[in-house]
């Protein structure tokens, strides 16, 4: 009985390591190192980089919404995740190596923003499939708080890797290499830094977490069955009412947090006049307490209820975000924008949690996909919106407040989600 049980703690360790591994991009690419990088140094000007930046990450959102759904059943057809994983982490992890090649000035800006794409794309569905393995790993009762921990050991994993970007080449000039500060070297090496760090946490995933067999299916017929699925799925919608309730208001409230992710840094670096040093200081603390507020609600999520954690979540971003838009000094920033953080880990390990406890068996990557569409679909929407609100008024902090309206909207429509068990639908056969 030992060796089984130590095996299959292993495994769901080295599943939740993966989330240390993907938050790695998410923190120092799209959040905080890059993404004033790129508007500072490689942009014509802050503002018309915040709107490039927003726009390149709505596009990159469209692209995951459509592909979601539809690559989601074709896998559940296809039986095995890790291979999708697979090719999506090698997708990003090249990408953000490339970065390294995004010198500062706009002769490096189609490049920049290409490569960021990419990334995008490859991290997030990546993530689509990951996710998916949890509720094959854990039983229904655990799953908020694996969702929890995965999460919490996510952003554990992005202070690790700010912390490395911090000492070892922003606050020495990466001398210790021989960078050149000139052309903005030790910030550009913390991009290398990323694709490395994301390859190698990866790793453990693949050796020791237990994937769902393979129908052996040609990858043909993988695909027509997959659309059947999708097919066959919407036949049975009037039992996915609640599931598609749920979506709708996650498709507010998570693009309301995906604007504040995209967009944090550029914020801070545009409005505050933080630098790249400040800002990699105030995301140290942001993983915090995340992290913490990730870990700490895991317990929640199974004892109340997925649907009570992400209301609760969704009240504790709303104040702190009145705050951050009106405060003026950069110590208010920092203090408001800390505790925003607490709320951020949890209503997204919920969100998680939720469709792990509501998809129908044998559909989870479809439900998955649709969970990433409900993420996605409007995510273009929060970005642009902030980019187009900021050039017409040349204030960052008008863009921001609809953010808040976001939020609102979300938060109304999960009082209409009900927590129910799994409906059970018909299904494609798997099998030849």
């Amino acid at each position: 009985m030992t060796k089984p049980t130590t095996a299959k703690s292993k495994g769901l360790f080295s599943w939740a390591l993966y989330d240390w591994a993907n938050s790695s991009y998410f923190v120092i690419i799209q959040t905080f190192i890059f993404a004033a990088y790129f508007t500072k140094a490689i942009a014509e000007s802050v503002e018309i980089g915040t709107s490039q930046w927003g726009y390149m990450i709505g596009t990159a959102g469209i692209v995951i919404a459509i592909g979601a759904p539809i690559l989601g059943a074709i896998a559940d057809q296809a039986g095995r995740r890790k291979p999708w994983i697979a090719a999506f982490t090698i997708l990003c992890v090249i990408a953000c190596f490339m970065l390294w090649f995004a010198e500062p000035g706009t002769d490096s800006l189609w490049m920049a923003l290409i490569m960021v794409f990419l990334a995008t794309v490859g991290a997030e569905f990546a993530f689509i499939f990951y996710s998916a393995m949890l509720p094959d790993l854990v039983p229904a009762d655990k799953i908020g708080r694996w969702s929890g921990w995965g999460w919490g050991l996510g952003y554990a994993g992005g202070l690790a890797c700010l912390l490395v970007a911090l000492f070892a080449f922003i606050q020495t000039d990466g001398l210790w290499l021989g960078l050149d500060a000139s052309t903005a070297e030790p910030v550009r090496a913390t991009f290398i830094l990323t694709a490395i760090w994301y390859a190698l946490f990866s790793l453990p995933l693949f050796f020791n977490t237990e994937d769902t067999p393979s129908t052996n299916k040609p990858i043909g017929k993988a695909v027509k069955d997959g659309f059947a699925q999708i097919r066959a799925s919407l036949r049975e919608a009037k039992k996915l009412k609640n599931i598609v309730r749920f979506l709708v208001a996650r498709l507010f409230y998570n693009d309301a947090i995906v604007t504040i992710f995209a967009l944090g840094g550029v914020y801070a670096a545009g409005t505050f006049d933080m630098d790249e040093e400040q800002i990699l200081m105030f995301g140290l603390g942001l993983n915090v307490t995340a992290g913490l507020g990730a870990f700490g609600f895991a317990w929640l999520d199974d004892k109340s209820g997925s649907k009570f954690t992400i209301i609760v979540s969704i009240l504790g971003l709303i104040i702190p975000l009145i705050a951050l838009i009106v405060v003026q000094s950069v110590m208010w920033f920092i203090i408001w924008g800390l505790l925003l953080g607490i709320f951020v880990g949890p209503i997204q390990s919920a969100s998680r949690s939720f469709m792990g406890r509501l998809s129908p068996p044998g559909l989870e990557n479809q439900m998955f996909g649709l969970l990433a569409l409900s993420g996605k679909v409007t995510s273009f929407v929060g970005p642009m919106l902030v980019g187009f609100l900021t050039l017409q008024f040349g204030s960052q902090r008008l863009g921001m407040t609809s953010i808040l309206i976001l939020l609102l909207i979300g938060l109304v429509l999960m009082f209409s989600v009900n927590e129910e068990e799994a409906p059970t639908l018909e299904t494609v056969p798997v099998k030849e």
